[in-house]
């Protein structure tokens, strides 16, 4: 066989993946329709930070009075702001060509189509077609935006992340339908650039899977803001007819009618599996979702899968892990499976949003007696030094033994400073080792430290 390892798609978890098998020894090529890194490079994480970075920036500019400094006339250059974070994307995808150069990886550009077991039809841009063969093919093809008939995507008016990230210009208003990680981190962003926002969400709370206390945190600052939210709401259909949108939005009070310039889905992610050959191969499928074991092997032997086509969390971090366990055990190795209970989770709105674990509800719910502790960024000197005092590190521990379930912070740099909690899960570590872990001062990172002490009753700075 040509090769060893064939990888279908080159985002988060596809090229580490790549990268893995080559370092172990593996004959590798990677099959990519559109562009080295994927969405998470491309369209994603990266040159969603660089927005972001950008607002933050601005914002400093808005109220450096609060520091001391005066700064005339600051303004947001939105094509600017933009041109910087397709610059960033660009800079990280040469990266990525550069890696697999280094890693002797074959790059075949192409959409590529499994056919038999371990053959793989690649069409090119020009329609032309070629067959390659492998070992194992490690499938990693990722997700797309979640399009609901309620909001039929035409990128114009009615546009996902992708098109939220390469406006031409700026709009003056906004509804964002969705307030997971995507939809709050853009409506931070183009509140921040003075976009009049409007976040509509469908179950109770903003960030609906994070725990309680931060979904309450997040809405008051946004609102602090000046933004819009409506929770238990529903937009039921979208006029595009007039200059703008028209939203007719079922709320619990009744339906209103909603006006904006332009209206981003943020409402999810589908897994891409359609037309790569899943059906003719007999690989097995549930909801959507190529089913794997902990090795994230598929139901046909040699043939892997990995990210968000799989039913672990879609983020790009378990997607990377995913990849590199699947590399190992092709070769041989016996990887440790994933604790999918202490992955991270990080939204970077502002305040930003970091947990991994049990949330107390869900604590509560599996049986456990808990302690929980509560540490306010206004009593960290860091904090205030800073001048950003908003938000809070919340902690759970497991009454009888001391078993850290569940870390939970808003608040600046916090998507950081979480780290710290899923090593120790990983560690199996109790609430008295963070104790007696001497943490520096002054430090936002010594919240975690100080909640502790405030779910066993030692707190000192509160």
């Amino acid at each position: 066989m040509a090769y060893d390892v064939i990888v279908l798609g080159s985002g988060p978890g596809g090229y580490p993946a790549a990268i893995r098998a080559s370092q172990l020894g593996k004959k590798v090529a990677i099959v990519e329709k559109e562009s080295l890194g994927g969405i998470c490079l491309n369209w994603g994480c990266i040159p969603t930070k660089a927005l972001l970075k950008s607002a933050q920036v601005f914002e400093y500019a808005k109220h450096s009075k609060d520091y001391g400094i005066t700064i005339a006339d600051a303004a947001a250059d939105f094509g600017g702001v933009i041109s910087r974070s397709r610059g960033v994307a660009d800079k990280m995808s040469k990266g990525i060509q550069f890696l697999m150069k280094k890693n002797k990886i074959d790059v075949i550009m192409g959409f590529g189509k499994l056919i038999a077991p371990g053959k793989l039809e690649i069409t090119a841009a020009d329609g032309s077609k070629k067959v390659e063969e492998a070992k194992n093919i490690i499938i990693a093809t990722g997700g797309r935006a979640r399009a609901l008939p309620s909001l039929p995507i035409d990128g114009v008016k009615i546009i996902e992340y992708r098109k939220a990230m390469s406006l031409p210009t700026q709009p003056k208003s906004m509804i964002i339908c969705g307030s997971g990680a995507i939809g709050s981190e853009f409506a931070y962003f183009y509140n921040s650039l003075g976009t009049k926002v409007t976040i509509v969400e469908f179950m109770p709370r903003i960030v609906p899977v994070e725990d309680e206390d931060i979904s309450k945190e997040l809405e008051k600052q946004f609102k602090k803001q000046g933004m819009t939210i409506m929770t238990s709401s529903e937009v039921l259909s979208v006029d595009t007819s007039g200059a703008g949108v028209k939203a007719k939005v079922k709320t619990a009070a009744g339906e209103v009618i909603l006006e904006a310039d332009i209206l981003l889905s943020a409402v999810g992610v589908v897994a891409n599996i359609e037309n790569i050959g899943l059906e003719a191969l007999g690989i097995k499928t549930d909801k959507g979702k190529i089913i794997v074991d902990a090795y994230q092997q598929t139901s046909v032997k040699g043939i892997y899968a990995i990210g968000d086509c799989t039913p672990g969390q879609a983020l790009a971090h378990v997607a990377s892990k995913e990849g590199i366990n699947a590399a190992e055990h092709l070769s041989g190795h016996h990887p440790e499976p994933l604790d999918y209970n202490n992955i991270p989770g990080c939204t970077y709105c502002s305040p930003e949003i970091a947990s991994v674990g049990y949330t107390e509800k869900a604590a509560k719910d599996a049986g456990y007696e808990i302690k929980v502790g509560k540490f306010p960024f206004i009593a960290s000197g860091k904090a205030v030094a800073s001048g950003a005092t908003e938000g809070f590190v919340k902690v759970i521990y497991d009454a009888k033994y001391g078993e850290f379930l569940g870390c939970h912070m808003i608040g600046m740099n916090v998507t950081e400073i979480i780290a710290e909690a899923v090593v120790a899960r990983k560690l199996e570590t109790t609430a008295h080792e963070i104790l007696n872990a001497v943490h520096p001062h002054p430090t936002m990172s010594e919240g975690l430290k100080e909640a502790t002490a405030a779910a066993y009753g030692e707190a000192i700075d509160i």
